[in-house]
């Protein structure tokens, strides 16, 4: 009987710790696109055209219009991918978007301007709990809670649609 209460305790303890990570797992459909549809502040994550998951969504504090230039608090609009991810960052988990592409720095260089960069899909930690709804430098903001499950669920190499 002793043995199986220090078993039980053990697995418990384990299954605990589990959920507090913030690295989950994802067995289900592959997400082969992600869509972002500024207007409607909604982030869908697709599997061939099938909606496997949509999130309300924060966007850059000066939400109209396309990202030009750094700094103009603007989120791209356009087709990227999912070009690398942050365990650490410092908005719980990011996952990096492929701005700027080649059209994004023609257009900042024909300004005489820096395109900027650093463009991500990011939680939004307790810092930040208060902040308006737009409130990133141009990046795409979900609760962290969120961003674990979609950090689990979109590989590098998703496309991303970044529409208007």
């Amino acid at each position: 009987m002793r043995i199986f209460q220090v078993i039980l305790a053990v697995v418990l303890a384990m299954s605990l710790a589990g959920c507090s990570s913030k690295f989950k797992t994802y067995y289900g459909p592959e997400v082969t696109r992600v869509v972002v549809q500024k207007g409607e502040r909604k982030m869908y994550l697709l599997h061939h055209g099938k909606v496997l998951k949509q999130y309300n969504i924060g966007l850059g504090f000066a939400p109209e219009g396309d990202k030009k230039i750094k700094g103009d608090g603007k989120t791209p609009e356009g087709d990227y991918v999912i070009d690398r991810r942050n365990p650490n960052s410092k908005f719980h988990l990011s996952l990096g978007i492929s701005y700027p592409n080649e059209h994004d720095i023609a257009e900042a260089l024909a300004l005489g301007e820096d395109p900027g960069g650093d463009i991500f899909i990011h939680g939004k930690p307790r810092k930040y709990r208060d902040a308006p709804r737009d409130w990133t430098w141009g990046c795409i903001a979900i609760s962290d809670r969120q961003m674990e499950r979609v950090y689990a669920m979109v590989k590098d190499g998703t496309p991303v649609s970044i529409r208007p």
